[in-house]
């Protein structure tokens, strides 16, 4: 379900009587979504701090009132139905909205003053966060900013699950019903030892053996799937099972001469390769790229943070960079 589906809805109730006490209520949303978490009750109704009656009779109530089977179980296992996982999805997005919705209103006339809970990816974090947090105390100093660094996909399952209000994440990467805001290019090089023969020459093009040299991260960071891109290759697979856990990984492996890599510019401009035997190169224009988003809840609170956030790091790096500064939303139909 996208927002456009939850528009749709809310205009259905608008133009149509129904009676209000048939809809479910949050508290019945919440305790399935978090049964479809544990998938135990007794963790679920420890998790919403109930009985497991109390659980239980607000599951019944919750089938009743939808006409539909949500949850099958028996002495040992609990699992969600096809239909109940589907609304599970929209469960989700109601529940994400109205926790919203009171954020708002605690906020509301005290802007820039909450304490924003921000992902940033590891390929990211390091290099962009040093640069903007003193900027951000500076300006807005009664803002405090709660981190958490992890993959892309943990990220904006945490976001979905209102665990955080904004993600740092590197595009292209799904980010359907999200409000997204990119920020700026951020160009891949061509990193290697100083002695490799990929560095040699006036220009440096993707060489036409890298898939068979190239280092990659391991399946669930979203600069291998960038660097596969910019390879114009979706197969590249390590038949020596030689794949990287971290960007620091990558960089040793690199330097002891297993093979090349590519790099974001942000990275090499950050220091990354100081003090090392390697040494980076900018590939012939038009360079693949990634691009750099802040992200958030279409339905977020914190509008006003988004906004000055997402100007902020914007106005520390180079005006080149920049792309589009209005905000859109990607939403599928």
């Amino acid at each position: 379900m996208n927002n456009n589906d939850t528009i749709n809805l809310l205009n259905k109730y608008q133009s149509s009587p129904i009676n209000m006490s048939l809809l479910p209520s949050l508290r019945q949303l919440h305790y399935f979504a978090t049964l479809a978490k544990e998938l135990n009750f007794t963790r679920a109704a420890e998790a919403c701090f109930v009985g497991q009656s109390t659980l239980s009779t607000g599951l019944k109530e919750l089938e009743l009132s939808l006409g539909v089977h949500l949850v099958e179980r028996d002495r040992q296992n609990v699992s969600i139905t096809p239909v109940g996982l589907e609304i599970l999805e929209r469960a989700k997005l109601i529940l994400a909205a109205s926790e919203d919705l009171v954020e708002y209103a605690k906020t509301s006339g005290k802007p820039m003053s909450s304490t924003i809970r921000l992902g940033v990816i590891p390929t990211v974090a390091p290099f962009l966060l040093p640069n903007v947090l003193p900027e951000i105390r500076q300006r807005f100093p009664d803002l405090k900013i709660a981190l958490r660094e992890d993959l892309t996909a943990n990220l904006l399952t945490r976001l979905s699950e209102h665990q955080l209000d904004f993600a740092l994440i590197a595009l292209p990467y799904d980010t359907e019903g999200l409000l997204v805001q990119e920020l700026f290019k951020d160009e891949f090089w061509l990193v290697a030892r100083r002695d490799d023969p990929a560095l040699k020459g006036k220009e440096i093009h993707i060489p036409a053996k890298m898939a068979e040299r190239l280092l990659l991260l391991e399946e669930g960071h979203c600069l291998r799937e960038h660097t596969m891109q910019a390879c114009k290759r979706s197969d590249i697979r390590k038949t020596d099972g030689m794949e990287a856990t971290s960007l620091l990984t990558l960089l040793q492996m690199v330097e002891s001469g297993m093979g090349i890599a590519l790099l974001p510019e942000m990275a090499v401009k950050g220091g990354l390769l100081n003090g090392s035997q390697m040494a980076a190169r900018p590939l012939v224009p038009p360079a693949p790229n990634r691009i750099i988003a802040l992200v958030a809840r279409a339905s977020t609170a914190h509008s006003e943070e988004f906004k000055a956030l997402s100007e902020c790091i914007q106005e520390r790096f180079s005006p080149g960079l920049r792309v589009n500064r209005s905000a859109r939303k990607d939403i599928g139909i």
